[in-house]
């Protein structure tokens, strides 16, 4: 399918791996332009080499690349110093790390807030009305399955994760929607990135199994019996992304290979 999308231009967060990097992959994949954002130099520009090598064989896409904090200030400047207007955008910040929230300071929740809910409000507030004016706009962005399914270990994401949800339900249904732009929540699982070890090394610490023994019992869990991976992850945000999805906003997106038991 031919997404209707070559030769538009993309903010991707967070894409030197992972979730991000899948979306990345994906966008380049069908000819679209892309700026991408992460905090590691090395790992950035390997990053950015394998997505021209992508675009390459798919028409010559053209990846740039920022070496930035996206939640800061000093970050979001750097980008938009080297590309301000864009036909899409993909929030993607990593998550807090998990614990006790007894243990949580003030600092801690703001740290959160301002990576996983006041950065994303920062980036659409930077480009939907360019986007509108041009009639054409997507953002996605990257949230969690804790949104609909609280983790208690990961309280700093269920909360400012959730506050972003609330926003967008709100955004997304004003008259944005009638020019062109679409705003959704893209909600993963358990899909195999540093993130989910990161998580699962903190309940193996607390309950005293193996790694291997707590990812096994996750996978267990989950219906499809497996890990999603991030190029699965990608084709989706692609999607959401696409000419053909333009009827499709507010909406959160789940991707959890069925661990989901609820009917909404």
């Amino acid at each position: 399918m031919d997404l209707g999308i070559s030769g538009k231009w993309a903010l991707v967060c967070g894409a030197s791996r992972g979730l991000g990097f899948g979306c990345a992959q994906a966008l380049v994949q069908e000819g679209v332009n892309v700026l991408i954002v992460a905090r590691v130099t090395q790992a950035l520009a390997e990053a950015a080499e394998r997505l021209r090598g992508d675009a390459a064989s798919q028409g010559g896409a053209l990846v740039l690349t920022v070496c930035a904090d996206i939640t800061s200030e000093q970050g979001r400047q750097a980008v938009f110093a080297q590309r301000r207007d864009f036909d899409i955008v993909v929030t993607n910040a990593a998550g807090p790390a998990p614990g006790d929230f007894r243990n949580w300071s003030q600092e801690d929740w703001q740290r959160a807030l301002q990576a996983n809910m006041l950065t994303p409000i920062e980036l659409i507030k930077a480009t939907v009305d360019g986007m509108a004016a041009r009639g054409f706009g997507r953002i996605v962005n990257i949230t969690s399955s804790a949104v609909k399914a609280p983790i208690d270990i990961l309280g700093l994401s269920n909360g400012a994760r959730s506050g972003l949800t609330g926003f967008v339900a709100g955004v997304a249904r004003s008259p944005l929607a009638a020019q062109g732009v679409t705003i959704n929540n893209l909600l993963p699982g358990a899909f195999d990135t540093d993130r989910l070890r990161g998580t699962m090394q903190g309940v193996a610490d607390k309950t005293g199994q193996s790694l291997d023994a707590v990812l096994q019992a996750r996978r267990n869990a989950i219906p499809a019996r497996r890990f999603g991976s991030a190029q699965e992850f990608g084709a989706i945000c692609a999607f959401l992304c696409s000419q053909q999805a333009a009827y499709i906003t507010g909406q959160n997106v789940l991707a959890d290979g069925g661990a989901y038991s609820g009917t909404y």
